[in-house]
């Protein structure tokens, strides 16, 4: 598969989730549970279907294959992102990495490069990732 040139908004956001979730070596089945109901549920992805979904997926597992891959995936996510946007990537990221129970150190410095590259204030950060952490408690 070859990578793209750019990246739809929606394709942007899949991708942001799959590059933190994949940070730790790979998804796990409850990581791509949740960014599939995420895909279901949310109005951002409401004209998005399962196939792009899968296309998105790949898309991103491609670009971490590449040489650099990660600084381009970071640049196509960007410049798909408008800042509106930016938050609500991060946000999924968080929710995909909290549904395992424990962040792996791994995920968590994924997760703060994309805080980084996105321009996300640190206290927005750290609310956006405890909603997600809250939203993933057991019973």
């Amino acid at each position: 598969m070859t990578t793209p040139k750019a990246l739809d908004p929606q394709e942007a956001l899949v991708c942001t989730m799959v590059l933190v979730a994949g940070a730790d070596g790979g998804l796990t089945d409850r990581e791509i549970g949740v960014m599939v109901g995420l895909v279901q549920s949310l109005p951002v992805f409401r004209s998005f279907s399962s196939e792009r979904l899968k296309i998105a997926t790949d898309t991103a597992v491609s670009l971490l294959s590449e040489t650099d891959g990660l600084a381009h995936a970071a640049r196509l996510i960007c410049a798909a992102l408008e800042p509106r946007l930016r938050e609500t990537a991060y946000v999924l990221a968080c929710d995909v990495i909290a549904v395992d129970g424990q962040a792996r150190q791994t995920e968590l410095e994924m997760l703060e490069l994309v805080r980084k590259e996105f321009g996300i204030d640190p206290l927005i950060a750290r609310a956006l990732e405890r909603g997600a952490r809250a939203r993933q408690q057991p019973q």
